[in-house]
C-alpha cells in the first residue's frame, strides 16, 4: 500500500516501483527496501521536441545567422557609422578611419554582441516565417471550402481572406516577432560600434544605459524599428519566395542551386532595403542620438532633422554601404539557411 505525508508527497513501496519503472516514463533508482520519490524521465519528451520541424527550422536560422555575421561584420560596422553620420561620408574613407584609430580589430567592434543578437534574431525570424507561412496556407485552404460568415442584423457577410498572401503575412510576422524580442541587443550593438571608448564592454554598456534611461533606454527607437521592419521584412520574404518560385518554374526545376540562392537572396535584400531605408536612418538616429546630446523624440522628428540638415538625399546617406552589407548578408543567409534545413530536416525523421 502506498502512503503520503503531510506535504502531499506520494511514496510507493518497492513492489509498485518495479512495475512503474517498467511501464512508465519514471526513473526510479531502487536501493534495498528504501522507498524512492517518483522522478519524471524527460528523455522521451525532449527527444520528440528536438525532432520537430519547428525546432530544426529555428536552429537552421540561428546557425545561418551566426555564420553570416562572422563573415560580414566589417561591412556592418561601416554601414552603421555612415547611417548615423559618424566620420567619412564614403565607404573607403570609413574603412581607413576605423583602421587608423582602432586598428583592424575595430572593424569587428561590437561583433560579440552582434553575434549574441543575430543568433536569436535569425532563429526567431526565419523560424517564425516558416511557421506562420504554413499556418496561413493551411487556413486559406480551409477558408476556400468554408468561408467565415458574419451576421449583422438581416445581412450576412462572407469574409474572404483569400486575398491575403501567406508569404507577406509570414514575412511581416517574422520581422515583428524578432524585433520585439531582440531590440535591446540591437541597441547595445550600435552603442558598442559607434562609441567603443564610452562603452568598452557589454557589461559597462548595460550599466550606463540603465543608469541613464532605465529599461526604456534598451528600447530606444523601437517604434521606428517596427515601422521600418514591417515593410522591409514583408518585401524581403515576399520577393525571395516569389522570385524563387518564378525562376524554378521558368527553368523547370524543383529547387535552386546554392549560387542561385545566393543571387536571389541578395536581390531580395537589395529591393527591401531600398524601400525601407529612410526609416532605417530614422531608427539609427533615435537609437544613438543620446551619444551626441540630442535624441529625436519620435520618428517624424528624426526624419525632419535629417531632411533639415542634409536634404532629402540625407534619407539615403549610407545606402551604398547598406547595400554592400545587405546584399551579401541576405544571399549568404538564405544559402546557409537552406543548406542547414536540408541537413537537419533530412538527417532524422521529422514530426
Amino acid at each position: 500500500m502506498g502512503g503520503g505525508d503531510l506535504y502531499g508527497v506520494v511514496v510507493v513501496p518497492k513492489e509498485a516501483e518495479l512495475v512503474l519503472a517498467k511501464s512508465s516514463n519514471f526513473h526510479l533508482p531502487i536501493k534495498g527496501n528504501q522507498r524512492q520519490f517518483l522522478l519524471p524521465d524527460l528523455r522521451l519528451p525532449f527527444s520528440e521536441f528536438s525532432r520537430s520541424r519547428e525546432v530544426r527550422e529555428f536552429l537552421s536560422g540561428a546557425l545561418a545567422g551566426a555564420m553570416t555575421k562572422a563573415v560580414l561584420a566589417p561591412l556592418e560596422t561601416i554601414r552603421t557609422r555612415m547611417v548615423v553620420g559618424v566620420g567619412s561620408k564614403n565607404i573607403y574613407g570609413s574603412f581607413v578611419e576605423v583602421i587608423q584609430h582602432q586598428g583592424w580589430q575595430g572593424l569587428w567592434a561590437g561583433n560579440a554582441i552582434n553575434m549574441l543578437r543575430i543568433v536569436p534574431t535569425q532563429a526567431i525570424e526565419l523560424g517564425s516565417f516558416e511557421c506562420v507561412k504554413r499556418v496561413m496556407t493551411s487556413a486559406q485552404e480551409r477558408w476556400k471550402e468554408d468561408c467565415p460568415k458574419v451576421q449583422i442584423g438581416n445581412v450576412t457577410l462572407n469574409i474572404s481572406l483569400c486575398w491575403l498572401s501567406p508569404i507577406a503575412v509570414a514575412g511581416a510576422s517574422a520581422g515583428f516577432f524578432s524585433t520585439l524580442v531582440c531590440h535591446p541587443l540591437e541597441v547595445l550593438k550600435d552603442r558598442l560600434t559607434i562609441s567603443p571608448d564610452v562603452y568598452p564592454t557589454l557589461s559597462i554598456a548595460v550599466q550606463k544605459m540603465y543608469k541613464d534611461g532605465g529599461v526604456g533606454a534598451m528600447y530606444a527607437g523601437l517604434a521606428p524599428t517596427l515601422v521600418g521592419m514591417l515593410p522591409y521584412s514583408t518585401c524581403y520574404y515576399f520577393m525571395y519566395e516569389k522570385m524563387k518560385k518564378s525562376y524554378c518554374e521558368a527553368q523547370k526545376k524543383r529547387s535552386l542551386s546554392r549560387p542561385e540562392m545566393l543571387f536571389i537572396g541578395a536581390l531580395s535584400g537589395l529591393t527591401a532595403s531600398t524601400i525601407s531605408f529612410p526609416l532605417e536612418v530614422a531608427r539609427k538616429r533615435m537609437m544613438v542620438g543620446t551619444l551626441h546630446g540630442k535624441c529625436p523624440p519620435h520618428m517624424v522628428a528624426a526624419l525632419t532633422e535629417v531632411i533639415r540638415d542634409r536634404g532629402f538625399l540625407g534619407l539615403y546617406r549610407g545606402w551604398g554601404a547598406s547595400c554592400l552589407k545587405v546584399m551579401p548578408s541576405s544571399g549568404i543567409t538564405w544559402m546557409f539557411y537552406e543548406a542547414w534545413k536540408d541537413i537537419l530536416l533530412s538527417s532524422r525523421p521529422v514530426i
